[in-house]
């Protein structure tokens, strides 16, 4: 499987007919926002394939930092937001 592109939003807006022909070659896009992965075009077959489960473990980290410095600090914070 090739590596995937990696492109911002603005870029993918504006190639999203090119990044739809690439999914269908098999070439997967990551949509980036401000330099962090948002978003993934893949080939549908990718999705389809064998009818089993997907790993996580291609995503594993992308999430890292998304909650600050204490993801149980950000979560309490939220919750508190909501009970005002």
């Amino acid at each position: 499987m090739p590596k995937p592109q990696y492109v911002g939003v603005e870029q993918a807006r504006n190639r999203l007919p090119a990044l739809l022909v690439d999914a269908t070659k098999g070439r997967s896009t990551v949509i980036t926002r401000h330099g962090k992965s948002v978003a993934a075009i893949v080939p549908v077959d990718q999705l389809m394939s064998s009818g089993s489960q997907l790993t996580l473990l291609s995503v594993a980290g992308s999430g890292k930092g998304l909650w600050g410095a204490s993801s149980k600090g950000t979560v309490r914070q939220l919750r508190n937001e909501w009970s005002r």
